[in-house]
């Protein structure tokens, strides 16, 4: 299915104000960094996580761990997405148990990524809690998650579609909300 924009949702300006809220919101809630760890799900959520860890480290002056997870082989729909699917390597070079773990996606749909990636985390070891960071949430959500932080809520129709372009990848930082044609 083609689709084309409806409209811009944020630009790089609202995005850097959006990733600076959600590092207070963070520190806030957690009350600083002690035992806290971000980890991006790959691939848009990785690069998140690693803007929303240099904003962190620059308002506390304090590194905090990153690390990015794939999921491919966790997702429920594997066997309809390829019979080959590409799996990336997941790099967490810390251990997770009795920390305090920030999950970074760049959008929130069915919930159906946050479980798998629920999963493959619990695998790694036993995390004091997980605390779910989205820049957006379009709603439509088929399991029962919901982020601790959301950059935007942005209620779309299920025919719609959200493209996150970052400059890592796309060479732009934007949230374009799609129609079919």
């Amino acid at each position: 299915m083609k689709f084309r924009e409806k409209s811009k949702t944020m630009d790089k300006e609202a995005m850097d104000r959006t990733m600076l809220r959600i590092a207070h919101e963070i520190l806030e809630k957690n009350k600083g960094v002690e035992g806290l760890a971000i980890i991006g799900i790959k691939t848009r959520g990785a690069y998140l996580a690693e803007r929303l860890a240099s904003t962190i480290e620059r308002i506390e002056n304090n590194k905090v761990p990153v690390g990015a997870l794939d999921i491919t082989l966790y997702r429920d729909d594997l066997s309809e997405i390829s019979y080959k699917p590409v799996v990336q390597p997941t790099q967490i070079n810390f251990h997770l148990t009795g920390k305090s773990i920030i999950l970074v996606d760049d959008v929130l749909y069915t919930g159906r990524t946050i479980r798998c990636a629920l999963d493959e985390l619990i695998d790694f070891g036993r995390p004091k809690n997980i605390q779910l960071a989205v820049l957006i949430d379009r709603g439509h959500r088929e399991l029962p998650i919901k982020a601790d932080y959301v950059g935007k809520n942005v209620p779309t129709a299920q025919k719609e579609n959200i493209q996150v372009r970052l400059r890592e990848i796309d060479g732009i930082d934007e949230v374009i909300v799609e129609e079919p044609e």
